[in-house]
């Protein structure tokens, strides 16, 4: 059965992570192996779109290990939504004034950093849901 169709807590808190994981690595690798592109696109700054990805590959693996572990540990759970949180937090405040953007590259940043606050919403709920359960 799919991990998403469980009602497992544990079971969709791990599918969650690893969607979140992916997620994060295919972005970091797509603002670093192709800024050009995305620069022309959106009108981000190549320092922004570089940075950003160099940022996501380490947290894409640390996730990445936080799902794979059968039962994921509590404070790397905990780390991973706060990250969340930070990053979305962060994502807002750069386009409202640190960064000069065109509507596309404003959308883009505020896209990413509803679906980011999303996973850390669901992450946790469901460590919530599996507070007598997860080490």
């Amino acid at each position: 059965m799919s991990p998403l169709l469980s009602n497992d807590p544990v079971r969709l808190l791990r599918a969650v992570l690893a969607a979140d994981a992916v997620s994060a690595g295919a972005m970091g690798l797509l603002l670093i192996l192709a800024p050009a592109a995305v620069l022309d696109l959106l009108g981000l700054p190549g320092w922004l779109t570089r940075s950003a990805g160099l940022a996501l590959l380490p947290f894409a693996a640390f996730v990445g290990w936080t799902a794979s572990r059968t039962v994921p540990p509590r404070a790397a759970v905990w780390t991973v939504v706060a990250l969340n949180v930070a990053w979305a937090i962060e994502s807002v405040v750069t386009v409202a004034g640190f960064v000069t953007a065109p509507p596309l590259g404003v959308a883009f940043v505020l896209v990413q950093a509803a679906l980011v606050g999303a996973f850390a919403a669901l992450q946790l709920a469901l460590l919530r849901r599996t507070a007598l359960r997860v080490a």
